[in-house]
């Protein structure tokens, strides 16, 4: 069981990997933990060089920065996980808004269960992650979520890659399919689903990320309280 002291100190912690990193901090972290995985959301989190690059419409650039800093980051913030909190993660992911400056980790438990947790909407919402991953790609092999709070809903999808994605990531072509694939899907979970129909409350932020060597993606949807 994880208390407020945990997560405050996760939350600590966090800041300053991240401004020993980045040079700049968020202005807040909001940890969650349950059974399945831990999440971190960060708000406004951007710094003076990189909102430059941002008006400069170099989000490209943007995105290669903080993906070589993360990488640093991230086997320390697994690590210290492990040593402080006795959590163990089978992997990281994370991504940007970057309208509204904010972020989220997530970090999946070794023993994380691949059974979805029983909710109102949780089928609507499987079909419709169904429908328009088949749309971008194929469908998926497997579709499960789970709340991780009341604000905080996350899916994962396994099986999804089709033959040119891994042809392009066994190329080196890894980061630029990432950043397409973000900005084509996030398109289409916006215009194409009804995420914040299927359980009656309003979404407020959506973030993707893949680990492609594992053929796996995480969705997590912010819902207003």
């Amino acid at each position: 069981m994880y208390t407020t002291d945990h997560t405050n100190q996760i939350a600590s912690y966090t800041a300053k990997l991240l401004r020993d990193r980045f040079g700049k901090g968020p202005e807040s972290i909001y940890v969650s933990v349950n059974d399945q995985c831990i999440t971190l959301h960060l708000r406004n989190f951007i710094g003076p060089v990189e909102q430059f690059l941002l008006n400069q419409k170099e989000e490209q650039v943007f995105r290669y920065t903080r993906e070589l800093m993360m990488q640093s980051l991230l086997p320390e913030l697994t690590a210290y996980l492990e040593r402080e909190m006795d959590i163990r993660l089978d992997d990281l992911y994370y991504d940007w808004g970057l309208h509204d400056a904010s972020g989220i980790i997530v970090g999946l438990f070794a023993d994380h269960s691949h059974i979805s947790e029983i909710y109102n909407g949780r089928d609507e919402i499987h079909n419709q992650i169904h429908r328009v991953t088949s749309i971008v790609q194929k469908r998926p092999d497997k579709v499960y979520s789970w709340w991780v709070n009341p604000k905080t809903l996350v899916v994962i999808r396994e099986g999804l890659l089709i033959l040119i994605e891994k042809e392009m990531i066994q190329l080196g072509y890894d980061e630029v399919l990432r950043t397409t694939k973000r900005k084509l899907e996030k398109r289409y979970f916006e215009e194409e689903t009804a995420i914040s129909a299927a359980v009656g409350r309003k979404l407020t932020e959506l973030y993707v990320d893949w680990d492609f060597e594992r053929d796996k993606s995480v969705i997590v949807c912010l819902f207003q309280d």
